[in-house]
Order: C-alpha cells, then sequence, then structure tokens
C-alpha cells in the first residue's frame, strides 16, 4: 500500500505511482476569489486521468454556515468524501489548475479530519499540462463508496474566539496569507459589503511570497522567508480572506521542515471583519 511521506509531491511521483491500488487523485479546483469573473465563455473541463472532482464548495464545506469554505461536521465530511470512494486507507493526491491554491485546503482538511496519507501536487494541473501528461474529459465520480471515517482533531482550526485571546499573546503570532494592499486597508476585498483592514496585531505574509512559477519554493528558502516573520517557538495561527489561502501558509511550514504549532483560522477575515469594529 502507498505511504506518502511528504506534504508536496512532482509530477514524475505522481506519473511513476499513478497506478498504486489505494492512490486517490482529487482535483480541488475552484475559482479564485480575486479573479475576473466578466467572461461567459465556457470551456470543457478536463482533468487528470482518473482524478476525482472534489467539490470544496458545495460538497466539502457547510454550505449552511454565515461564512464561505466553513469546515464540515467530521459527520458530514466523512459521507462525502466515502461518496468520493475515498477509504481510511486510501494514499491522496490532490491538486488544482492554479498550481498552488484550493488544493492546500483540501491537504489540511484531511489532516484536520485524522487522515495523514496526502499530498498536494507542486505545481497542480500547469505543471501536469507542461509535460504532456495523460488527461481526460471530467466527469462525476459513479464509482464504489468508501469506508472513510474522519477522527477530527480541533486543534488544526481556530475560530473568533480563539483568535480573539491570541493577539494579545507575544508566545502567538496571527500571519495573515492576503495581499498587502488587502491587509492594508488600501484594496477593497472582493466579497461586496465586506470591510478592509486586517486583524489586530497580525503580520502579513502574502501566499504569493511562497510560490515561483506556480510551484512552492524550497526547504532552505521557505525556511528563510519565515525566519523573517515568526520566532522559532511561536505558536502560529494563518488567516487570509475565507480560509483556502491562509492553508498555503500551513502547506510551506511543512515543506520548510517548521515543526511549530500552527492552525488555520476558518472563518479568516470574511468572519472577523464581519464580527468586530476597527483594525
Amino acid at each position: 500500500m502507498l505511504k506518502i511521506g511528504n506534504p508536496l509531491v512532482s509530477v514524475n511521483w505522481l506519473l511513476k505511482h499513478r497506478n498504486e491500488s489505494n492512490l486517490i487523485i482529487l482535483d480541488a479546483t475552484i475559482k479564485k476569489v480575486t479573479a475576473d469573473n466578466s467572461s461567459t465563455e465556457e470551456t470543457e473541463k478536463i482533468q487528470i486521468k482518473n482524478a476525482r472532482f472534489f467539490d470544496l464548495k458545495n460538497k466539502f464545506s457547510d454550505i449552511t454556515s454565515e461564512f464561505p469554505n466553513t469546515i464540515q461536521s467530521p459527520q458530514d465530511f466523512s459521507e462525502s468524501a466515502k461518496q468520493l470512494g475515498i477509504c481510511n486507507d486510501s494514499a491522496i493526491v490532490v491538486y488544482d489548475d492554479l498550481g498552488l491554491y484550493s488544493s492546500s485546503r483540501v491537504w489540511w482538511l484531511f489532516k484536520a479530519m485524522g487522515h495523514h496519507n496526502i499530498a498536494v501536487l507542486d505545481g497542480g494541473f500547469p505543471a501536469w499540462l507542461k509535460v504532456a501528461m495523460p488527461t481526460e474529459k471530467a466527469i462525476p465520480y459513479i464509482g464504489k463508496a468508501g469506508d472513510f471515517t474522519a477522527s477530527y482533531d480541533a486543534n488544526f482550526m481556530s475560530d473568533f474566539n480563539g483568535v480573539f485571546s491570541a493577539i494579545d499573546n507575544d508566545k502567538i503570532s496571527v500571519l495573515d496569507a492576503r495581499s498587502e494592499n488587502r491587509f492594508n486597508g488600501l484594496e477593497a476585498e472582493p466579497r461586496e459589503g465586506l470591510r478592509s483592514g486586517h486583524i489586530p496585531n497580525s503580520i502579513n505574509l502574502p501566499y504569493s511570497k511562497l510560490i515561483e512559477d506556480g510551484k512552492m519554493k524550497n526547504k532552505k528558502e521557505l525556511k528563510s522567508i519565515f525566519k523573517k516573520y515568526i520566532k522559532e517557538d511561536d505558536t502560529l495561527i494563518f488567516s487570509c480572506g475565507s480560509g483556502i489561502t491562509a492553508c498555503i501558509l500551513a502547506l510551506g511550514t511543512e515543506v520548510a521542515g517548521l515543526s511549530n504549532k500552527k492552525s488555520i483560522y476558518d472563518g479568516s477575515w470574511t468572519e472577523w471583519g464581519s464580527l468586530s469594529s476597527g483594525l
């Protein structure tokens, strides 16, 4: 049975292992929240051969929540995973069509649900296409149901109260993955009606600083970047707009080999900006 030892795998690694019996490839593509949605042109969706679409927005988020991308209950996550044929012994590789974007959120969700045999495809679908790897027309998964059962670890997620109590604690660093202009309130938030600004005492580390040509920077580069923003023994809380790109920062710390205790602020700025006033 395939065991994945790293948080990131390459296209070549996936090509080598893609016929392993317990491997499941997930396409976790979503639209970028800051993308231009004015185009109405529809193109045929293609995917890595034998991939399954992981519907992060509609099947693997709590759609009854006031805030976007809210983590599901373990029971609901388990049922959705079973419908995709995911099992407790599955080795999962997840990708998206932006290189490194929503795939990191899926990686973190599975870890929070107790499943650690998962990795992100470095460079995602663009890297796969660049070397002309096998693709197919995307179709819904209709295979056998899985037996996945979540074992949720609440330490992987932070909520509003947890972040509120952390902002004056010098042992905890809140890192915000949004762009510098959004963090500083110089650019409007993409969600209509949401005020601009940032969590008090939070630190801006745009996720784009960790990525080069759609791939994660190497371990040495990442360690150097994080060293400028955090102390070795800091507890880390990652935030962003709605809990997606915060997970890129979490992925970066694991690739860098940092052992800091860390969590994702699930509601991120969408929640904080709605429930609090002032910066």
